[in-house]
């Protein structure tokens, strides 16, 4: 089993809200533990780091202007394919397509055409790296490695 880090970010329409606890309630619940969290403002060049391979495509300007929006919730959570794991719990992109039982499918419906139709913003609360190696980019672009608490044991890291 590959115990691995990965990176999650709750955008500002999951942060205004208020789902962040229920949110983090959900990974905590399946066994992962929390290394890292905060709480912040970024900016559009700061954006445009994070979001480096989509600076390019259309939607990109729609986008920028949501994650500047208001405060996101930054986090580090680390487990057994922890990537893949998070991925499979958030759904799909598209909350509109996003299976019952995930984050996007619970909270939000939205659909490409209506994000297309308000200016490109796709409000879908949630962000998580798509890989192990993007994952350990991410988590380096928004965390020292002071802000990594991994010197704990979690109570469920003792069944991984």
């Amino acid at each position: 089993m590959t115990i691995e880090r990965t990176f999650v970010m709750i955008k500002p329409d999951g942060v205004k809200r208020a789902i962040t606890g229920e949110i983090i309630t959900r990974f905590e619940k399946v066994g992962l533990k929390l290394v890292g969290m905060k709480m912040m403002h970024i900016d559009a060049d700061f954006s445009k780091k994070h979001y480096s391979d989509l600076v390019d495509k259309p939607f990109y300007p729609g986008l920028e202007d949501m994650i500047v929006s208001g405060p996101v919730v930054a986090m580090v959570w680390e487990g057994a394919k922890a990537a893949m794991l998070v991925r499979k719990m958030i759904g799909g992109t598209e909350p509109h397509s996003a299976l019952p039982g995930t984050i996007r499918g619970d909270f939000t419906h939205i659909t490409y055409d209506r994000a297309d139709a308000t200016g490109g913003q796709m409000p879908n609360l949630i962000h998580a790296s798509d890989a192990p190696e993007t994952a350990e980019k991410e988590i380096h672009l928004w965390f020292s490695e002071a802000d990594i608490f991994d010197g704990y044991e979690s109570v469920l890291s003792k069944l991984m």
